[in-house]
């Protein structure tokens, strides 16, 4: 199963990242559309410590933590991918609490979300990967 993983080394903290995958869930064909005037939602975030930057997301785990934390059965893992039904989330938060890399956020829906590798938006090809200006995220 390939993963995302950033070489911190590498990262800019131009936040790219965020943007493109905050228009690449937006459901919009612009993305002027999708950002202009509005907060951004990504899955994907940069964090900073000290002179340190890097992105962080879901590592789709062997063993996921959300997964077994989900009290209504909303997350599951399907072809190596941690997914989230948003029809079955009921708002709970319980996979943002045991989440041990802080890739699980309240989405703006009351749904839980996280990066899903951008398969339902993109085919598979995840939109920060692509669009990292410095290729510090890599799809491995």
């Amino acid at each position: 199963m390939k993963k995302i993983y950033v070489q911190e080394e590498w990262c800019l903290k131009c936040r790219l990242c965020e943007y493109i995958c905050a228009y690449a869930n937006s459901g919009f064909e612009d993305i002027a559309a999708a950002l202009k005037d509005k907060p951004i939602r990504p899955r994907i975030t940069v964090e900073e410590s000290g002179k340190i930057s890097y992105a962080v997301s879901c590592r789709h785990c062997d063993e996921p933590s959300c997964v077994k934390g989900c009290i209504a059965g909303a997350i599951s893992k399907v072809d190596g991918i941690v997914k989230i039904d948003k029809n079955k989330c009921v708002g709970c938060f319980t996979c943002v609490l045991s989440c041990p890399y802080g890739a699980v956020a309240a989405g703006p829906d009351g749904a839980a979300m996280k990066c899903e590798l951008c398969v339902e938006n993109s085919g598979g090809s995840p939109m920060c990967v692509k669009y990292c200006p410095n290729r510090a995220i890599i799809l491995e």
